[in-house]
């Protein structure tokens, strides 16, 4: 469930040229007032060779944005349209970021480096292509709580606090600015295919699936390669729903821009985590239909799926397009399970006796009121008579779980650790902190908390 860094020298590889000029527009990043490094991710730093730099250079390049060797010569806004709470909007792109690098990890991935709040490009529309601090705290958190609970995610890669003040609102203003750099698995998005579809660009259609395959995926690419790419974007996006239920997580805003062709979660605005196992839970005050609430992401991401499959038409016949998608839910149910059982620490007794215990689950937590961490860190290992009093539901779970031998003997951490969850109170003390004495340690204190819980996840998972 956790794609473990591995060291690897530097490697560049700007492969986005191959698109060619349509596929973004050379930006350049605004002149900060300042460049205050606040958070440098050094664990995946090592993964691409960047770890060995001191912080001047780190600021001269993810701060003022001095190319890396060998790599990009100018950042990429890049070209997308896509379906916001399924209105299409055309008028959307890079609007306060840019792509920066490309380059290979350990596992020989190409990843992006790729910025959020460096500035406005030509899709910034009205806004002034700023990020607010606190928004950049708040994805450092997300990213690495979802990490350590197994979510395919981006990975904040550097936090640089730049001095200005920015209005907003939907927080006290003014509030302090931040250049943010994310280290992704492409940011090529559904959306990215939706304007292509639009614009009717067979010939790019063509490249970008192969890109996306070749590049991606590492794949031989199939006699329909657009069929192809969906089956795998089906099999990424289908997982990734089940792991943000798993993971108590919500996005908050699963349009087609904010999904990306591997089914590497990203981009968090509004996010939360829901302390109890409540389906209607939303995470953004706009969202008033509760079009993405916990129980409903799984339905957005197919319906999402669905979108990219229509613009592959431009391409393709829609039979295999169709079945691809109609691979989904079986594949969203298997991942919930999988997921619950790798979190619960127990080894599968087979689909028809982990389905049982997943629904009893579900119902425990529901019915007898139990906080999600709470319940998977006292079950942890298929451990009972964590709480004090239970329920009728509760009493049921456990007497399933007994018939579960654990992955693992050890139980050290979670009998010798406080629960580790991400709940909105907590973040907003972070925050707070930051925000009224510059005191950066319960950030970095949390950090430390969630790496543990990751640690001993993997550890015995």
């Amino acid at each position: 469930m956790i794609i473990e860094p591995m060291h690897s020298p530097y490697r560049p590889d700007p492969q986005i040229a191959s698109l060619g000029e349509k596929i973004g527009d050379p930006v350049r990043a605004a002149n900060f007032p300042e460049t205050i490094l606040r958070f440098r991710n050094d664990r995946w730093a090592a993964t691409v060779g960047l770890d060995g730099y001191d912080d001047a250079a780190w600021v001269r390049h993810f701060g003022r944005f001095e190319p890396l060797p060998d790599n990009m010569p100018e950042p990429l806004a890049l070209r997308y349209h896509g379906h916001q709470f399924r209105v299409y909007n055309p008028d959307i792109g890079d609007g306060r970021g840019f792509l920066f690098a490309q380059l290979r990890d350990g596992h020989d991935r190409l990843l992006d480096l790729g910025t959020k709040g460096s500035g406005t490009t030509p899709y910034s529309r009205r806004g002034d292509g700023r990020l607010t601090l606190k928004g950049g705290v708040r994805e450092i958190l997300a990213t690495e709580m979802l990490e350590a609970l197994g979510v395919n995610t981006s990975k904040t890669f550097s936090l640089i606090e730049t001095g200005e003040e920015l209005i907003r609102g939907d927080e006290p203003s003014p509030t302090r600015s931040a250049v943010m750099v994310r280290l992704s698995h492409s940011h090529i998005r559904f959306g990215t295919f939706q304007r292509i579809a639009a614009e009717g660009n067979e010939a790019l259609m063509h490249k970008l699936i192969h890109y996306c395959l070749e590049h991606l995926y590492c794949v031989e690419v199939s006699d329909n390669a657009a069929a192809q790419l969906l089956e795998l974007a089906v099999d990424r996006v289908a997982d990734l729903a089940g792991s943000y239920m798993v993971a108590g997580f919500v996005h908050g805003v699963l349009n087609t821009d904010n999904i990306n062709i591997t089914g590497e979660s990203f981009d968090y605005g509004p996010w939360r985590f829901t302390e109890k196992w409540d389906p209607s839970f939303t995470a953004a005050y706009f969202d008033q239909s509760g079009l993405y609430a916990f129980g409903r992401q799984a339905e957005a991401l197919h319906w999402n799926l669905g979108q990219l499959a229509v613009a592959l038409r431009l391409v393709s016949d829609a039979p295999p397009l169709i079945a691809a998608l109609e691979r989904f839910p079986d594949l969203y149910q298997q991942s919930v399970i999988r997921r619950f059982l790798w979190r619960l620490g127990v080894v599968s007794k087979g689909e028809d006796a982990d389905k049982r215990l997943v629904e009893a689950a579900e119902r425990a937590m529901v019915r007898d009121q139990i906080p999600i961490a709470a319940f998977f860190h006292g079950h942890r290992g298929g451990r009972t008579g964590a709480f004090a009093s239970t329920g009728a539901d509760q009493a049921a779970f456990e007497d399933i779980l007994r018939g579960y031998a654990p992955v693992n003997a050890s139980d050290d951490y979670w009998a010798s650790n406080p629960v580790c969850a991400m709940l909105i109170d907590e973040v907003e003390m972070i925050w707070d902190a930051i925000a009224q004495k510059d005191d950066w340690q319960p950030l970095y204190q949390k950090l430390a908390h969630i790496q543990g819980l990751g640690k001993a996840l993997k550890h015995e998972g």
